[in-house]
C-alpha cells in the first residue's frame, strides 16, 4: 500500500505528554516549537490518507491537514474542519451559487490564490521601478544577481 506524507498544523503547540500520547498512535515528526506535525500515511490515495489521520488524531487540536507533495497534477490536498456554523453557511453559499460545497470552495480558494500572486506580481513591479529610477539596468542585475546567490547560499560564478 502506498504511503502519503502529510502536514498537519496546530491551533496550539503541543505539550511533551500530548506529543507522547499522539505518536503512540501514529510515528509523528514535530517542528521546532510542536506547532506542525509531519505524519506518513498508509492509504491507497492522499484523500484516504487525509481522512485516516483526521480519524485517528481526536488526540490532537489540529487546524489544518495538507498533503506534504503536490500530486501529478501539482496539487496539494487541503482537508479542513470547520466549526458547525462556518460549515453551515458555506453549505448555504455553496447551494446559492449551485454548486458542490468542494467545488465551490475549490473555486473561491483558486479565485484567492489568484488574487493574491496578482497582488504580489505588482508590488514586485513597483519596486522594481522603484528601483530602476535611481541605477542602471546593468547595476541593477549585477546587484540582483549577487542578492540570489547569496539567498541561495549558491557560489558566486
Amino acid at each position: 500500500m502506498p504511503h502519503h506524507a502529510l502536514d498537519i498544523t496546530l491551533t496550539r503547540p503541543l505539550t511533551p505528554a500530548e506529543f507522547h500520547q499522539a505518536t503512540r498512535t501514529m510515528p509523528l515528526a514535530a517542528n521546532h516549537d510542536a506547532t506542525r506535525l509531519l505524519a506518513v500515511v498508509p492509504a491507497k490515495t492522499p484523500s484516504k490518507a487525509l481522512n485516516r489521520l483526521r480519524q485517528v488524531s481526536s488526540l490532537l487540536p489540529i487546524d489544518v491537514i495538507t498533503t506534504h507533495y503536490p500530486d501529478p497534477s501539482g496539487h496539494i490536498l487541503l482537508n479542513v474542519d470547520f466549526p458547525p456554523a462556518t460549515h453551515a453557511a458555506l453549505q448555504a453559499a455553496a447551494e446559492g451559487a449551485g454548486q458542490p460545497l468542494r467545488l465551490f470552495l475549490q473555486l473561491a480558494l483558486q479565485r484567492a490564490m489568484a488574487r493574491h500572486a496578482s497582488a504580489e506580481a505588482d508590488h514586485l513591479d513597483r519596486a522594481v521601478q522603484h528601483l530602476l529610477a535611481g541605477t542602471t539596468a546593468p547595476h541593477f542585475l549585477t546587484a540582483l544577481g549577487r542578492a540570489l546567490t547569496h539567498a541561495t547560499g549558491a557560489a558566486p560564478c
